[in-house]
């Protein structure tokens, strides 16, 4: 799902497809020796590139990366990353007013847009080649030579503030529940806030903070420069020439603490004027895509609730059977949708990942029931695993869903820069290599080995937390109340061991919090 304060509004919007350039993209080369995420390049000081050349293609897309993102955000000042981000992004150049860089733009039919995540922040873009020198000429100057405008830097921190306060508390119960995961799965971890920070962190942020913020981030060594689709040779060496302009440096990349351990079921109500009850469950795994683990988990993640799609388990038995949402889903890493298609957004990797159940808004009768069925079936994949035949089925699935995420160049070159983000080239191509190799028994390894039902972290999102709470802490059945009344009998069975299915809660480890004071400080 997309966030309002993640993905910035960006300036005009391209609608040239695509899809049909990626038979012109080259055979991605052999993996490189894996380098682990928070180890420096070799080459200091010199500029990385992430380079996918296609000559044919008339278009041509950028991902400028830098490797600093939330994480890097000063105590008190929590959103700089993302307000820097966004008066760059969403602003002029030396040369040039926000408006009149957007007039330039326009006409080219071309964005940039800024997005940030806890380790690393991109600028993207595309453009037609009739329009490349233009275009590049335009980016280098809103990275290399930022205006740093008062007022580009108030409308940005007016923009990350509203999607706080009206998004995220006051309109987007969806992701005030992701987000409510994160603040209790990660407690006292760097990744425990959201990317834009917090309201009074932003507020208390001045445009000085933001110039020194840039001058420490947007450094030599600091930045990826990463080019896809149909470029003149001339183009790269003027972006190494230029990018090389950057002061050496950047904040280092310490190892992250290890999250604390969960113990039992722990839950944070969030109580709020909602229509509905929005739920999410994680907890943090060991294993990313430099694992070969990993790819026994997206088989068996796929299994249980692949995103947005009727593939998972998830999906047929909470929506398809019984009704009780739009849908229901499971993850094995950070996934945030990319705008309007079902795939998952490029560029937001991090060192350390987690696994999560998100239950899209249930009635509030329903609730408890979706919060018991979604972990009664997370406790079915850890202890009987997969049928054969699913597990055949699901490998099929995957092996051909997985190459619609690269059908564009953009994406394409996404994925390429956070392959070399944890030590190889293609994460595509490698799940085309692990998956036919899997057998069925290694995924119930891998399963058992990373994968639990029992130490939770749950966020809801709902009007009545108190009534909620005491209905959780009792023990009683929580039936579920069909719109419609169903005939099934092996249905209404299922119910009945559904509804009285045991949570492990830890009481000690239930509160609640007014959605109006959450991420406020």
């Amino acid at each position: 799902m997309s966030r309002a304060p993640h993905a910035a509004r960006a300036l005009p919007v391209c609608a040239t497809a695509l899809a049909c350039l990626m038979a012109m993209a080259p055979a991605e080369s052999k993996e490189k020796k894996p380098m682990k995420p928070n180890e420096k390049p070799a080459n200091h000081g010199a500029v990385r590139t992430s380079l996918l050349p296609a000559p044919s293609s008339p278009l041509t897309a950028f991902r400028i990366q830098f490797r600093c993102g939330s994480i890097d955000d000063p105590a008190g000042k929590e959103g700089l990353n993302a307000l820097t981000a966004m008066t760059i992004g969403q602003g002029g150049t030396r040369e040039l007013t926000y408006s009149g860089l957007a007039d330039r733009l326009y006409p080219m039919a071309a964005t940039i847009r800024p997005q940030f995540d806890r380790e690393m922040t991109t600028f993207a873009g595309e453009v037609h080649r009739d329009h490349l020198n233009a275009y590049y000429e335009l980016l280098a100057g809103v990275l290399l030579r930022p205006r740093f405008d008062d007022s580009d830097f108030r409308r940005s921190r007016d923009v990350l503030v509203a999607g706080i306060e009206s998004g995220l508390r006051g309109n987007d119960d969806e992701g005030l529940g992701k987000a409510a995961l994160g603040y209790l799965m990660y407690e006292g971890h760097p990744y425990r806030l959201p990317d834009a920070g917090t309201v009074q962190g932003l507020k208390s942020i001045a445009l000085d903070d933001v110039k020194a913020h840039y001058r420490r981030c947007y450094a030599r060594e600091n930045v990826v420069l990463g080019v896809a689709g149909g470029y003149p040779e001339g183009l790269i060496d003027s972006l190494k020439k230029d990018f090389a302009a950057l002061p050496p440096g950047g904040p280092p990349r310490y190892p992250l603490p290890k999250p604390r351990p969960l113990l039992g079921m722990e839950v944070l109500f969030v109580e709020k004027a909602a229509p509905a009850t929005a739920i999410s469950i994680g907890f943090p795994i060991s294993v990313t895509r430099a694992d070969k683990d990993f790819y026994a988990l997206v088989l068996a993640n796929s299994y249980l609730g692949e995103h947005r799609t009727f593939n998972g388990r998830l999906m047929n038995k909470m929506r398809g059977e019984r009704g009780l949402n739009y849908g229901d889903y499971s993850y094995i890493e950070n996934f945030i949708q990319d705008g309007g298609s079902t795939f998952p957004l490029p560029n937001i990797a991090r060192r350390q990942q987690f696994f999560s159940i998100w239950i899209r808004p249930v009635a509030h009768a329903n609730a408890l029931f979706a919060l018991r069925q979604a972990v009664r079936e997370l406790k079915m994949l850890v202890d009987a695993g997969m049928s054969p035949s699913d597990f055949e089925a699901t490998r099929k699935y995957v092996l051909n869903y997985s190459r619609l995420w690269t059908q564009d160049f953009s994406r394409r070159l996404g994925y390429r820069m956070d392959s070399e983000f944890y030590g190889f080239d293609s994460f595509i191509d490698r799940i085309q290599r692990e998956l036919p190799r899997l057998k069925l028994e290694d995924v119930h390894a891998a399963v058992r080995r990373h994968l639990q039902d029992r130490n939770l972290a749950v966020a809801i999102v709902t009007p009545d937390a108190s009534a909620m709470k005491e209905a959780m802490l009792s023990g009683r059945p929580t039936p579920i109340a069909y719109q419609t009344p169903t005939s099934s009998e092996a249905l209404l069975k299922e119910d009945e061991e559904i509804e009285a299915f045991p949570l492990p809660i830890n009481r000690e480890r239930v509160s609640v919090v007014k959605a109006q004071d959450l991420f406020e400080k």
